[in-house]
């Protein structure tokens, strides 16, 4: 394949995991052709996440984002394929879930933007940032899955 292939690294949220998607996100990313090379289930701590969220310490969300993203477990994972960052946000659908479409993950699947079940990288700066934020070198699978000649020409 000559194009450039990248990774991305999104999150399933408390509110996600707690009413059961994780199954469902992660099959529309598989579906899409996307590769999974990360997956964890976790519970983390309040320092993983100011560090995670660290361009938001100055919002004045930033104390509630913390306290609830440790509230419960979460999925982070790392995907990998042409264009994964921008069409994994794509997938995802707006922040604000008010304003995602129909047939995005949030507009599908959520109401509020608190409650907007997942995270998203919003760059490849970012994406490999967080990877190496949530996993270790190690916990990063490079594989060739059997289907990709039908995925990429």
């Amino acid at each position: 394949m000559a194009e450039q292939r990248e990774r991305t690294f999104l999150m399933v949220k408390p509110d996600g995991v707690q009413r059961g998607l994780v199954g469902t996100i992660i099959e529309r990313f598989e579906k899409k052709g996307f590769k999974l090379v990360g997956l964890k289930f976790v519970w983390p701590s309040e320092e993983l996440l100011q560090q995670h969220y660290s361009d938001l310490a100055s919002r004045p969300f930033f104390p509630g984002l913390v306290k609830y993203m440790s509230s419960g477990p979460v999925v982070p994972m790392g995907w990998e394929g042409l264009n994964a960052v921008k069409t994994g946000r794509q997938m995802l659908g707006a922040t604000n879930p008010a304003d995602s479409q129909p047939g995005t993950i949030r507009g599908d699947l959520c109401i509020q933007v608190g409650r907007n079940i997942i995270h998203g990288s919003d760059s490849v700066e970012s994406a490999n940032k967080e990877i190496a934020l949530w996993f270790t070198e190690k916990e990063v699978v490079g594989w060739t899955p059997a289907a990709e000649n039908w995925v990429y020409e």
